[in-house]
C-alpha cells in the first residue's frame, strides 16, 4: 500500500524559462508551476508572456502533464485591473491550477473565473489543521504547507482535513522566516519578499556587537537547501498529494537533474540501488548544502550553516591571486567551460554576482574548458579581492525548442489572447467593484492628531505604568503569561472593560491549538466578544459565536479592497492595513474602504523575520549588524525568533493625512517592548510632537513606497 502511495504522489517541478520547462516535462514530471506575467512571487525572474503559456498548456496536455501558475504575489490597489486581465486569459487558455496567496486575487477569481482550481499558496502560511480546514472551507482545492512542519505535524493536519490536496515542499531552497510573514527585505528599502522582490537579507553576513560574549560574525540565518528523497515513503504515508520542487529562478540542469532524481525513487519504491543513484544525481545538480528540511523535527543546526556563505552551485575554488591583467587566479575544484555561468561571492561584504564566464587562460593560454585541479586565469566583471570565492551555478549546454515547435497557428493563438485581455469588456467586468467611497468621518477618542489610537500590549504591567496616551482601545494579545495577569492585575484592566480586544498571535503550532480553544472558550464564556485575529485560519475559533466582534492584524497582509470586501464577507469589521503599505497604496485603498473601519500600525517594532528555529549562536537581546552597519536585534518570543529593528518606526507625525484619507484608527504596538518608562517617554514626546526618529527607516515604506 505504501509503494502505491509512492507512485501516486504528484511530482511538481518549477520552471522560470520555457527551456527548463521543457526539461522538467521530459525528466518526468507529473506536473509544472510557472510564474505569471504579473504578480509572481518570483517577480526578479525573466516573466513569461500570455502566448508562452498558452503553448506551455497545449504541450504539457499533450504529454499528459499539468500546469500551475503562481500568482502568489501581494497586490497592491492599482493593480486590480491587470490581475483580473491575467485571471482572465489562465482561464481561457485552461490552466489546471491557480497558486495565490492574496485574498484579493482569490476574491476576484471566486466572483469572476469559478471555474480556475484554486492553490494556496506556502506564503498563506498554512502551519496548523486549522488554517488549512479554513482554505478548504473558502474553496481552495490545494493547500501547500509551510515549509517548518515536521512530518507528524502534516501527518496530523492530513487526519483532520482528509478531503483536501496536500502539497509539501521537498526540495530546494529555505527561507529562514514563514514564508509569508517575512518583512526585512520591504524594510531595507520597499523591495518586499511578498511581492516577490525580496534581496535575500537572510542570505549576508552578520556580526553581533555589544557587551557580553556576542560571538563570531558569520551567516547567522543563510539556510541549507532541503533534499526530501529519504522523507518519500513517509510523506506518502502522511497523505501528501503533491510533492514540490523549489526553483524557479534555478538553471535548466538544475531542474533536469533534481526531476529525474525524485522520478527515479518514486518510480522505484523500496529501491536501495535506485535511491543511492538519485543522491548522485542531486549532487552534480548544483544547489546548496543538503539538509533534511524540519521533516524530522525543527534543528537549526541541521539545517543552518552559519559559518558557510550559502551559494547555490559547485564550489570552484577561491581567488589566490590577481594577474598583471586583473584576472583572478585560483586552482579549479571543479571542471568549467566557457559559457558557463559563475557566481563571484565577495566574502568581505556577503555581495554576490552571477555572470557567465568569457574569458579563461590555463597555463598562460585561452582555454575553451579546464578540469578540476587545473591552475587558471579568468576574466571577471568586477573588481574582486583575494580570499573571494568563485561558485559554478549553471553549465553551456544546447537548449531545446518544443514548445515553440509545436505551437500551432501562432496568429489564431494571438488572437485567442487578444480576445481574452479586451480591455473594454475587463472594464465592464470590474466597474461595480470600484466605485468610489466617500471617507467615513473620525468621532470621538481622537489623539491630538485627529487619528484614534488602540495600543497592543502583552504585558499588563504596562497598564500600571503611567501612559502617555488614553486608547481608544486596549488589545491584548492572548498567551499563558496575559492569561494569568488578567485575575492577578484585575485594575489594570478593569478601566478597559467595555473597550477590551483579545488578539491571537500569527503564528499557533499544532500543538498549541487546544490551550488557545480553551483560552478563548474561557474568555467567551465570561463575556469577551471583541477579538483580533493574526491569520485567517483563526476564524475557526469563532464558527458559530453569535455576537462576535472581529478585527484583524497587519499580518493578514491586506493591501487592497477586494482583499478588504473578503474579509468583510467573513464577518472582519475592523481590518488593519499591511503594515507594508505606501502612502498611495493606502490612499487610494482606504477611498474603496467598503463600508470597513480600517487600521494601521503607526508605532511599534515590526517583526522582520518571524522564524521557528532557535540556534545556539542566536544571542537574543544583542544587536547584529549587516555589512552595510544596519543594526537589529534577535527576541524570542514563544514559539517563534523574531528579528526587529533597533528602534521602532512610527507614523504618529502624520496622524493629520492619514486621518483625513478616512483611516478609522492607528495602532501604537508595544507588545516586543519590555514595560518600561524610558520607552513611554520617548513615546510621550513622539506624540507631542517634540520628539522625532533620526533613522532613514522611520516611516517604513510610508514616504519612501512600496514596490
Amino acid at each position: 500500500m505504501q509503494q502505491a502511495r509512492l507512485k501516486k504522489m504528484e511530482l511538481l517541478a518549477p520552471a522560470g524559462t520555457v527551456q527548463a520547462f521543457e526539461a522538467a516535462v521530459d525528466a518526468g514530471a507529473d506536473a509544472v508551476y510557472v510564474g505569471a506575467p504579473f504578480l509572481n512571487a518570483r517577480a526578479l525572474a525573466r516573466n513569461f508572456s500570455y502566448e508562452d503559456l498558452a503553448a506551455m498548456v497545449a504541450f504539457a496536455h499533450q504529454q499528459g502533464a499539468k500546469v500551475y501558475t503562481a500568482m502568489n504575489s501581494l497586490m497592491k490597489e492599482e493593480e486590480i485591473p491587470q490581475a483580473v486581465e491575467t485571471m482572465a486569459v489562465l482561464d481561457g487558455i485552461g490552466m489546471d491550477g491557480l497558486i495565490l496567496q492574496d485574498m484579493g486575487v482569490y476574491g476576484l477569481a471566486r466572483r469572476f473565473f469559478p471555474r480556475l482550481r484554486l492553490h494556496a499558496s506556502t506564503l498563506m502560511v498554512a502551519h496548523n489543521s486549522m488554517a488549512v480546514a479554513q482554505f478548504v472551507a473558502m474553496g481552495f482545492a490545494r493547500v501547500v504547507l509551510a515549509r517548518e512542519l515536521d512530518l507528524r505535524e502534516i501527518a496530523a493536519i492530513r487526519s483532520a482535513n482528509p478531503q483536501v490536496e496536500l502539497e509539501v515542499f521537498v526540495h530546494g531552497a529555505l527561507c529562514f522566516s514563514y514564508s509569508g510573514l517575512c518583512m526585512f527585505s520591504s524594510y531595507l528599502g520597499g523591495k518586499s519578499g511578498l511581492r516577490g522582490r525580496c534581496v535575500q537579507p537572510c542570505r549576508r553576513r552578520y556580526a553581533y556587537s555589544g557587551k557580553g560574549k556576542p560571538g563570531a560574525s558569520g551567516y547567522l540565518f543563510s539556510m541549507n537547501d532541503l533534499e526530501g528523497l529519504d522523507f518519500l515513503p513517509a510523506l506518502a504515508a502522511a497523505g501528501v498529494h503533491s510533492i514540490k520542487i523549489e526553483g524557479r529562478m534555478r538553471s535548466v540542469h538544475y531542474v533536469r537533474e533534481v526531476v529525474r532524481s525524485y522520478r527515479l525513487v518514486l518510480d522505484h519504491p523500496g529501491d536501495a540501488t535506485a535511491l543511492a543513484e538519485a543522491h548522485g544525481m542531486l549532487g552534480g545538480a548544483m544547489g546548496r548544502k543538503a539538509s533534511p528540511g524540519y521533516f524530522p523535527g525543527p534543528d537549526a543546526e541541521a539545517i543552518i550553516s552559519p559559518y558557510h556563505s550559502g551559494n547555490i552551485g559547485l564550489f570552484l575554488g577561491k581567488i589566490k591571486e590577481a594577474d598583471k591583467e586583473g584576472r583572478a587566479r585560483l586552482v579549479l575544484k571543479e571542471g568549467v567551460r566557457v559559457g558557463d555561468r559563475l557566481r563571484l561571492h565577495m566574502e568581505g561584504s556577503g555581495e554576490r554576482l552571477a555572470f557567465t564566464l568569457h574569458g579563461l587562460l590555463v597555463g598562460g593560454q585561452p582555454a575553451a574548458e579546464a578540469a578540476a585541479g587545473a591552475r587558471v586565469a579568468m576574466d571577471l566583471p568586477q573588481a574582486f579581492e583575494v580570499g573571494d570565492t568563485l561558485f559554478k551555478v549553471d553549465v553551456l549546454e544546447r537548449r531545446g525548442g518544443k514548445v515553440e515547435k509545436d505551437r500551432i497557428d501562432p496568429a489564431s493563438q494571438r488572437q485567442k489572447i487578444a480576445a481574452l485581455t479586451n480591455k473594454t469588456a475587463l472594464a465592464r467586468l470590474l466597474k461595480p467593484f470600484m466605485a468610489k467611497a466617500a471617507p467615513a468621518s473620525n468621532k470621538a477618542g481622537k489623539s491630538r492628531s485627529g487619528l484614534p489610537l488602540w495600543l497592543r500590549v502583552d504585558d499588563l504591567r504596562f497598564l500600571q505604568l503611567p501612559l502617555p496616551f488614553t486608547p481608544a482601545v486596549l488589545v491584548v494579545e492572548l498567551n499563558q503569561q496575559t492569561l494569568g495577569q488578567r485575575k492577578r492585575l484585575p485594575k489594570a484592566l478593569a478601566l478597559y472593560r467595555k473597550n477590551l480586544v483579545w488578539a491571537l498571535p500569527a503564528i499557533i503550532e499544532e500543538k498549541r491549538l487546544g490551550f488557545y480553544q480553551q483560552a478563548i472558550d474561557l474568555l467567551w464564556g465570561q463575556g469577551q466578544r471583541r477579538w483580533q485575529i493574526g491569520h485567517l485560519g483563526q476564524m475557526r475559533f469563532f464558527h458559530d459565536r453569535p455576537g462576535l466582534w472581529l478585527a484583524g492584524d497587519y499580518s493578514l497582509s491586506i493591501l487592497n479592497s477586494q482583499a478588504l470586501a473578503v474579509y468583510k464577507d467573513l464577518g472582519v469589521a475592523h481590518a488593519q492595513m499591511s503594515m507594508e503599505t505606501d502612502r498611495e497604496n493606502l490612499r487610494t485603498t482606504v477611498a474603496q474602504r467598503l463600508g470597513m473601519a480600517l487600521g494601521l500600525t503607526v508605532y511599534g517594532l515590526p517583526p522582520l523575520f518571524t522564524a521557528r528555529l532557535a540556534a545556539d549562536w542566536f544571542h537574543y537581546g544583542a544587536p547584529f549588524v549587516s555589512p552595510k552597519g544596519e543594526s537589529f536585534v534577535l527576541k524570542r518570543k514563544g514559539d517563534v525568533t523574531l528579528a526587529l529593528p533597533k528602534e521602532p518606526f512610527s507614523l504618529l507625525g502624520h496622524g493629520s493625512a492619514l486621518a483625513a484619507m478616512g483611516l478609522a484608527y492607528g495602532v501604537v504596538d508595544l507588545s516586543l517592548f519590555r514595560p518600561d518608562r524610558r520607552e513611554l517617554e520617548s513615546l510621550g514626546r513622539l506624540l507631542t510632537g517634540k520628539g522625532r526618529l533620526g533613522d532613514r527607516l522611520g516611516a517604513f515604506n510610508y514616504l519612501g513606497g512600496l514596490l
